[in-house]
């Protein structure tokens, strides 16, 4: 099949996307279009007009902080794989994004319409709710943000408003310990869709014990789902397998999956 016919329009600035999407509630932003050009090719989805934000200079900026990293909505997967910089202040984005898709499909994929789309699958949303981070979102009304496991309703179901463009993906960062991460998914081929994922970071301190860790599980349910009572109970110990397992379990077993 083909698509149904639709407009196409590429705005010079975010702003611009924000109003067109304010003016056409049957219009559709499109940046790297790896979900939304095959559901227009099957006719699940029929937009009147596609607002293509490929090619915004402010959804393309990776931004450092004292404490965070902002990715553009619009930096491509592939680019935030090989950025050596964001591997060292992000070492489980860093695991995790080579799990994305193929190789062809992360070099048009966004960051942003990874999240946007929701699939409870998905590497990149998991990480970011893993780590606690932030959705950065713009509308005709302004900028504001949601944490990601408030954004992250269900299958392909966000919070984002009714007029809103995801700007941006707020990722904290860890410094002032040694840092260790750990992903892992299992699916029937090596980046098919995962019928389970997991994402861990821990800090230790000089005698290996767990200053602090994040945990979370995906593909399990409606959205990435983060283990806090376990990131607390593993909190001062030593990471045993024992111990690991001791407060996973509990939560794991509530999970009812």
């Amino acid at each position: 099949m083909k698509a149904a016919a639709f407009e196409y329009a590429r705005p010079a600035s975010l702003a611009e996307a924000c109003a067109m999407l304010a003016d056409d509630g049957e219009a559709r932003i499109i940046a790297g279009g790896q979900t939304l050009v095959p559901m227009m090719a099957m006719r699940l989805a029929r937009p009147s007009r596609l607002i293509d934000i490929a090619r915004l200079t402010e959804l393309r900026r990776i931004e450092a902080a004292h404490e965070s990293v902002v990715i553009g909505a619009a930096v491509r997967q592939c680019e935030a794989e090989r950025d050596a910089d964001l591997a060292l202040r992000l070492p489980l984005l860093a695991l995790a994004l080579p799990c994305v898709g193929h190789a062809a499909t992360r070099s048009r994929g966004t960051l942003g319409g990874s999240l946007a789309n929701a699939d409870p699958a998905a590497e990149i949303p998991l990480v970011l709710t893993a780590l606690g981070g932030s959705v950065i979102f713009q509308s005709a009304e302004g900028k504001s943000t949601l944490p990601a496991e408030a954004f992250l309703l269900g299958p392909m179901m966000t919070a984002l408003p009714e007029g809103a463009i995801v700007a941006g993906l707020s990722f904290p960062t860890w410094s002032g310990a040694r840092i260790g991460a750990g992903f892992e998914e299992i699916s029937a081929r090596q980046s098919d869709f995962a019928y389970v994922s997991a994402a861990a970071q821990a800090a230790l301190d000089e005698d290996g014990r767990c200053l602090r860790c994040a945990v979370a599980v995906g593909a399990v349910c409606a959205a990435p789902v983060r283990l806090r009572g376990a990131a607390r109970a593993l909190a001062g110990t030593m990471l045993t397998q024992a111990q690991i397992l001791d407060a996973l379990t509990p939560e794991i077993d509530a999970l009812d999956i």
